[in-house]
């Protein structure tokens, strides 16, 4: 089985959609697929539930099929990072809540299962604790998504440093083309490859309209599986 954590360089990088189109990708090779998005901020209520647009993608991606609460079992309605959201609910967000929910997905036995965070990497979850902390409970290799704009080298080398200091292994990383107007755009990318060891596992042209079938083609699973 093969179980992964996903973060970015940043929010709005499009950690969801990379994810779905590995999950897709993963899918059309044959394996069995699961997603979590243990915790997610920037709802809405369907009338009976707070929904998140990201996680409903990732389930859409799930085969067998998961209810959208294993998902995302933790919901908030404000577009904001979560341990404020937590706050202004006066709920708690912690990593022993977050782990067994994520360890009860990933223990149903999906060949290709990842688990996505939320914006980057030390986005915090209380005052102590932060997402990179969860994936270091679950001990899963990380995939990470590099928003390719101005700035992105940077971020992404500082991403995965930081990774690696928390002892997991970088198993590979996507060049998420985010702005198609990113001055020497080869240029950026060139460097990034130069300067991570981890395999790359795609670089992804701007797309006006993103689909897990249309991304696909660009990523490949091969270093993962």
């Amino acid at each position: 089985m093969k179980h992964f954590f996903v973060t970015g360089t940043d929010t709005d990088v499009g950690k969801t959609q990379i994810a779905s189109a590995l999950l897709y990708k993963a899918r059309q090779t044959g394996l069995t697929t699961a997603a979590v998005k243990p915790v997610a901020a920037g709802c809405e209520h369907d009338g009976e539930r707070l929904l998140n647009d990201d996680a409903l993608q990732l389930q859409a991606q799930c085969y067998p099929p998961l209810e959208y609460q294993v998902v995302n079992p933790v919901a908030f309605a404000a577009p904001i990072a979560p341990h404020i959201a937590a706050a202004e609910q006066c709920a708690e967000l912690s990593v022993t809540q977050l782990a067994p929910q994520c360890e009860q997905v990933l223990a149903a036995g999906a060949e290709f299962a990842l688990v996505e965070g939320a914006g980057g990497w030390r986005v915090p979850l209380n005052d102590t604790e932060t997402l990179a902390d969860l994936a270091v409970a679950l001990s899963l290799p990380v995939i990470v998504v590099v928003g390719v704009r101005l700035g992105c080298i940077n971020h992404a080398l500082l991403t995965l440093e930081a990774v690696e200091r928390d002892g997991l292994a970088v198993a590979g990383w996507v060049a998420n083309v985010i702005d198609p107007d990113t001055s020497r755009l080869e240029a950026n990318i060139a460097a990034l490859k130069q300067r991570i060891t981890a395999p790359c596992l795609g670089v992804v042209p701007y797309l006006s309209a993103p689909k897990p079938a249309t991304l696909a083609p660009y990523l490949t699973l091969d270093s993962l599986i």
